[in-house]
């Protein structure tokens, strides 16, 4: 895990492709203010811990990393401090990929995937769930103010690449006429 900056260099961001859902929100600081791209604003929970937020994708997917945007100058007791990360293809069978505390920041934590299964892969999954555990100095409810996510950004194939095919059949046959 890096904190301080968004660590995007080389990956894309795939958060748009997932359909998002909360456990709780209050008014007029709901789900859609994690999405906003303004640090300025934030989800709210209002309920009993965990706080959680969902992220169900249409097809299997690889997440490499999760960024959740932090401020605990301004959200003091509201900023998580025990954080638990959840995969798999529904909410029966979801296993915890990462259980950790994220202390004392404002910024960006980052959270590798790659290697949570042991497998030096990405996980590949229908769901992913963030769950907020506990908060700083024992508070209740949650803000988080950004969550992003990210895959490895794969290169599109060019040139030869694209047809690998080398044999004198296929290379008599593969030009238009």
């Amino acid at each position: 895990m890096t904190y301080g900056e968004l660590d995007s260099e080389d990956k894309v961001e795939i958060g748009r492709l997932a359909t998002w859902s909360v456990s709780s929100a209050k008014t007029s600081h709901g789900l859609d203010m994690l999405r906003d791209n303004n640090l300025d604003t934030y989800w709210q929970s209002d309920g009993p811990q965990p706080h959680l937020v969902n992220m169900n994708f249409e097809k299997k997917t690889s997440v490499q990393q999760v960024s959740i945007y932090y401020d605990l100058k301004q959200d003091e007791s509201y900023t998580p401090l025990r954080i638990s990360i959840r995969a798999g293809t529904a909410y029966h069978d979801l296993k915890e990929l990462v259980n950790m505390e994220v202390e004392g920041i404002t910024g960006w934590a980052n959270i590798t995937l790659e290697d949570a299964l042991g497998s030096g892969r990405p996980p590949r999954v229908f769901m992913l769930q963030l769950a907020i555990i506990s908060n700083q100095l024992g508070g209740r409810d949650t803000h988080i103010r950004q969550i992003k996510l990210f895959t490895t950004r794969v290169p599109h194939p060019s040139g030869d690449e694209l047809l690998p095919f080398t044999s004198p059949e296929f290379l008599r046959r593969s030009t238009l006429r």
